[in-house]
């Protein structure tokens, strides 16, 4: 088992069980036919893994995830938490991802800087998202609280912080796999789908 990454208040010991996939796309999340596949970046948090200290876990995990949602995906890209991540985040948003979602970092030890580089690079933020994830992994450990991960836009990017265990993954995973379509959809310029028009309604 590989030592827990520095600072990350989220790696408890459901997140290193490795018998439980992340959670199956639903069948709308592929593009619609003609429709440009959406890209994805995988970013990964963590000053021992981008020296090769041990191996990066999760950000393969948001990866693979990405794929089964039908996005195009790149990393994923491991570097140091700070200001590394802001310029990965800045680099991301500069090439016209739809999503980047990062992984560590979102903890409350001095070298947990993720949400602080994220929020320089967020136009605004969807504070639900993150709710959401805390809230998903609340159900399991209280220290799910812990976590400062920010989610919010930068041009017509998604950004999301997930925290550095395998378990803050796959919570956040279990979230996005529900709003990530409609979310990239969003960002595209798509709109919400209007009811039908009710027999002997008035417009």
């Amino acid at each position: 088992m590989n030592a827990p990454r520095g600072g990350e208040v989220h790696s408890h010991s459901h997140g290193d069980v490795e018998a439980a996939p992340a959670p199956a796309p639903a069948a709308a999340a592929r593009p619609a036919a003609g429709t440009p596949a959406p890209r994805g970046l995988v970013v990964t948090a963590s000053n021992r893994a981008s020296q090769g200290v041990y191996e990066d876990r999760g950000g393969p995990l948001l990866a693979g995830a990405l794929e089964r949602l039908g996005f195009a995906v790149d990393g994923p890209r491991v570097v140091p938490d700070g200001d590394p991540v802001e310029l990965a985040l800045r680099e991301g948003v500069a090439a016209g991802y739809d999503v980047i979602l990062t992984t560590g970092g979102t903890g409350i030890s001095p070298t947990d800087r993720t949400p602080d580089a994220t929020a320089r690079v967020l136009d605004y933020e969807i504070p639900g998202i993150p709710q959401a994830i805390r809230a998903e992994g609340l159900e399991k450990v209280p220290t799910a609280a812990l976590s400062r991960g920010l989610a919010g836009v930068a041009g017509r990017t998604l950004i999301v912080n997930l925290p550095g265990s395998t378990g803050g993954v796959r919570d956040g995973l279990a979230v996005l796999a529900r709003i990530l379509p409609h979310a990239v959809d969003q960002l595209r310029g798509g709109d919400h789908p209007r009811p039908a028009t009710q027999p002997g309604s008035q417009s």
